[in-house]
């Protein structure tokens, strides 16, 4: 099972989702997960994992199926040997479950990640891994169902933490 995560904040509150999926090019889910949670912490730049990791960790948590491979809205890397988002939560799982991650927008030190354009977007996503290196990662996401920018399931798990 495959596993697309994002975390929205909001003043009361933190929703985080997850959703599973089967296949690579699947078009839709297999299920989801929504925890609801108390408010993030403030942002720090550079320190992004601190506001978004324990949420992402609390509705994993809920996950009773093994993964192969969880896709996160952030960098993996924010520079080489800087962990960002996605290497935080490859080693808060022990290191046991891939995390690719996907940015929209260039940091000012992406490390190694990889741009990938989809559909007819001259914009590239940012792909890194953790336990999977970048390329495999990059295709994976290439893969994804969708004609945009923006993979279809990626779409549904941002929507889900903005609606619920």
């Amino acid at each position: 099972m495959l596993a697309c995560l994002d975390v929205d904040y909001r003043p009361d509150l933190t929703v985080a989702a997850c959703v599973l999926f089967r296949g690579w090019a699947d078009a839709t889910e297999s299920s989801h997960l929504v925890e609801r949670g108390p408010p993030a912490e403030p942002y720090e730049p550079g320190q992004f994992y601190r506001r978004e990791l324990p949420h992402l960790l609390r509705v994993l948590a809920r996950v009773e199926v093994p993964l192969e491979a969880i896709i996160v809205d952030g960098y993996v890397w924010l520079g080489e040997e800087r962990p960002g988002l996605g290497a935080h939560l490859y080693e808060a799982l022990h290191r046991k479950v891939p995390v690719i991650g996907v940015a929209k927008t260039a940091y000012v030190t992406t490390g190694p990640s990889v741009p990938v354009l989809r559909g007819k977007s001259l914009r590239p996503l940012f792909v890194g891994g953790a336990g999977i290196d970048a390329v495999t990662a990059a295709e994976h996401i290439r893969r994804m169902h969708g004609a945009s920018r923006t993979p279809t399931l990626l779409r549904r798990v941002d929507q889900l933490c903005r609606t619920s």
